[in-house]
């Protein structure tokens, strides 16, 4: 990923659309898909399956989050599988992860579903749980509202941000004509 400063226009959806404010949680190093999404709950319907979210590690965790809520983690968020554990997350209402380092099939998987996703390094020691986080996707700058740090992290590239900015794959395709919207079979 590019960590150039150039600035990027405002999105189709408003000048604030990837610019998040909320909550933190904090998380440590590792942190396996397993214990985002356990493997009972992927064969759940998927309007279920964000109340279960780190039921192994931190029982009850979902029921507090709140939407716009930031996730904070260490290094190797999202080892692991391929299930779509990016998607429980934004599903939960989870903004967005600030990680150290996101392992590579995860963060393929955030750009998939349209889940923001910043690696920063020094993240994990510039938040305590509880503190305010805000963010800015379009320039990679995060700031804890409570004590001021600032940090930045890794851009993404502009084709990657693109599909962020669209709410991931499948809407771009849809919005660009190239994949019939969901449900349109259905009305023919």
């Amino acid at each position: 990923m590019s960590s150039s400063a150039t600035q990027r226009p405002p999105s189709a959806a408003g000048e604030n659309a990837m610019r998040f404010s909320g909550k933190v949680w904090c998380f440590g190093d590792d942190i396996n898909t397993d214990l985002i999404q356990p493997i009972p709950v992927l064969f759940m319907p998927v309007a279920e399956q964000a109340r279960h979210v780190f039921a192994a590690n931190r029982p009850g965790w979902a029921e507090q989050v709140r939407a716009g809520d930031i996730l904070v983690a260490g290094r190797n968020f999202g080892m692991g599988s391929g299930r779509p554990a990016a998607r429980v997350l934004k599903d939960l209402g989870i903004a967005c992860l600030l990680a150290e380092s996101i392992n590579g099939l995860f963060f393929r998987n955030c750009v998939n579903y349209g889940f923001a996703a910043l690696e920063v390094t020094g993240v994990r020691e510039a938040f305590e749980e509880g503190d305010r986080a805000e963010v800015d996707m379009a320039t990679a700058k995060v700031t804890n509202v409570r004590t001021g740090a600032s940090l930045t992290g890794r851009r993404w590239p502009d084709l990657l941000y693109n599909i962020l900015e669209k709410g991931g794959v499948l809407p771009l395709l849809e919005a660009e004509g190239l994949l019939e919207p969901a449900g349109a079979e259905d009305e023919d």
